[in-house]
């Protein structure tokens, strides 16, 4: 890490990249609250609700950090791997663990479910943007910073949390709705371990890759 009052913060996305992500965000959002209602699944109608807050938070964050393009794509396709896993029906007959949506898909019979790799992807995607989020501050301040190894834990950490966050979200939503998705204590173990596999290869990443061109030291 070194002091260059020049650095500048992270770049913003173009307005055209935003807007086009934006787009995308609110029709899927919109197709969505259609299922939902259509359907009559309250417990999406809920996840729905925190998906619009989060999309603001997402906003906010961008505002103040410049996220890049590729984060705010990543964090709408997570979004959207999201809606479609609780909302998309699969075929009868194909492997799933309880009702027939996606999110119980078993990709591998027995070991790798769709609601896992959503997990790891999401999380994995937190985590990147959280350093986004650390080097943009560090730039306020005109110090650039390296991926060093203590600052992956850190980032890896802020991922794990944000991905216990998310637990406490669906277990607020056992006690809002009667009948959720969500599943019992093992299915919140195994997303714990899906974050940490999610966050683990991203922070090996950025490591190995200098965290990208916007936190390289000159």
């Amino acid at each position: 890490m070194k002091r260059s009052p020049e650095t500048p913060v992270a770049d913003r996305s173009e307005p055209a990249s935003l807007v086009g992500v934006g787009a995308f965000t609110v029709a899927y959002l919109l197709a969505s609250v259609a299922g939902a209602f259509v359907r009559g699944n309250r417990e999406f109608v809920f996840y729905i609700a925190v998906m619009v807050v989060l999309v603001a938070v997402v906003w906010l964050v961008h505002r103040a950090v410049g996220l890049s393009r590729g984060a705010l794509w990543a964090l709408s396709l997570w979004g959207l791997a999201h809606m479609a896993g609780g909302l998309v029906r699969v075929p009868e007959g194909w492997p799933t663990l309880g009702s027939s949506v996606l999110y119980n898909l078993w990709l591998v019979p027995g070991r790798l479910k769709y609601d896992q790799v959503v997990h790891a992807f999401g999380f994995g995607v937190t985590t990147w943007v959280c350093w986004q989020a650390l080097v943009s501050a560090f730039a306020g301040r005109g110090v650039r910073v390296r991926p060093t190894a203590g600052l992956m834990v850190l980032v890896a950490a802020a991922g794990l949390g944000f991905g216990a966050l998310n637990e406490i979200v669906e277990f607020a939503a056992t006690l809002l709705v009667p009948e959720t998705n969500v599943g019992g204590y093992e299915n919140t173990g195994w997303d714990l371990m899906a974050n940490l596999v999610g966050v683990v290869i991203v922070a090996t990443v950025l490591r190995v890759t200098g965290g990208g061109a916007r936190s390289r030291s000159t």
